[in-house]
């Protein structure tokens, strides 16, 4: 089993033990995973670039962001498996079609949008 499997059964579990399936619907995953983004995004909002950059080097800062992070990821795999999508599948197969919408001879140092599909 990956990684990301055993952490989804961890998850699985503890949400199991706490007979908390019944609020995990993918609408209340989802909406708890924007709202752990946009605490992700409170600690990086007003910082300059060259600071967000350097968060890390900040202990109190950097076990906040840690946090946050690991808050969204934790809403982003159990949405993921109460819908039963392999997060590493589905992202293997996003980074296949954005390498194919974003050639390298067409978009190397550019930050365009690629026109929409047909």
């Amino acid at each position: 089993m990956t990684e990301l499997g055993e952490l989804a059964g961890r998850l699985r579990r503890f949400a199991e033990v706490r007979d908390w399936e019944q609020f995990h619907t993918p609408k209340n995953l989802a909406m708890a995973l924007a709202g752990e983004v946009g605490e992700l995004l409170a600690e990086l909002q007003w910082l300059t670039p060259e600071e967000s950059a350097t968060i890390m080097d900040d202990p109190q800062a950097a076990a906040r962001l840690r946090s946050e992070i690991a808050d969204v990821m934790i809403y982003l795999t159990r949405l993921a498996d109460t819908l039963g999508v392999d997060l590493a599948e589905a992202a293997h197969a996003k980074l296949d079609e954005s390498e194919r919408r974003y050639t390298v001879e067409s978009y190397r140092g550019s930050a365009r949008k690629a026109p929409p599909l047909a």
